[in-house]
């Protein structure tokens, strides 16, 4: 029975073929959302392997961190784009639990990340999460609690504002678009914890830089952030 099953699955895949998520080849057995060159040839940043990093660096004088880590380089036009246009506009949320595993292996291997305590994913507003159907640092979030065995917090730290989109803002408009955008409901439920606040891209970093501040205003907690990808 399960050999049938798998000469039905292997005629599927003839008919519709599964396709590399960032290249567009179609995958072979085995592989799943990412074809293996990929998988490892994709802009890594290894900033898990360096504390004072592009993106730590961009915080001093800011904010407060213990760490700062993207996974990817972000280029225009390159894999990068083509990856995260898919899984943030074209309903493939998948993506973001697989590079989130990418990310939470990377992680585990770094001391500083051992010490975390709750994940907790830049929430979107209720406005926007029910347009796209699920809030992609969410989806990256589960995929490094799958690696880093942490607990995902996704009630806690709320949007309490609607904001526009800060694409093609200015670094200061980003930072005066997100000023009173986020609250905590509970905060003696991260009060001492080491909280991992996970966003999908880092640009001005004004939307963590927002949540930070705001989750720093806690008895006793430090905040580490991670992201998947980083537009120097």
């Amino acid at each position: 029975m399960k050999l049938r099953g798998t000469y039905f699955n292997d005629f599927i895949a003839l008919i519709f073929p599964q396709l590399c998520q960032a290249c567009g080849k179609s995958l072979v057995a085995g592989e799943d959302l990412l074809c293996t060159g990929c998988h490892y040839d994709l802009p890594y940043t290894n900033f898990h392997q360096q504390p004072d990093n592009a993106v730590a660096r961009q915080f001093w004088g800011r904010i407060d961190l213990q760490a700062a880590y993207v996974l990817l380089y972000f280029t225009k036009g390159g894999k990068v784009q083509h990856l995260m246009h898919r899984f943030k506009y074209l309903n493939t949320p998948r993506i973001g639990n697989k590079l989130g595993e990418i990310a939470g292996k990377q992680l585990s291997a770094s001391a500083i990340y051992s010490t975390i305590d709750v994940i907790v994913p830049v929430p979107l507003h209720p406005r926007k999460l029910k347009k796209r159907g699920y809030n992609q640092s969410q989806q990256f979030a589960e995929g490094l609690s799958e690696k880093l065995n942490r607990p995902v917090d996704v009630r806690n730290l709320i949007r309490v504002k609607h904001t526009d989109t800060q694409t093609k803002k200015s670094r200061f408009s980003r930072y005066e678009n997100m000023k009173d955008v986020f609250a905590v409901r509970d905060a003696e439920k991260f009060a001492g914890k080491h909280v991992l606040l996970v966003d999908d891209i880092i640009t001005t970093g004004s939307t963590l830089e927002a949540c930070g501040l705001e989750l720093l205003k806690i008895p006793g907690v430090t905040v580490s952030v991670a992201a998947i990808a980083y537009a120097e």
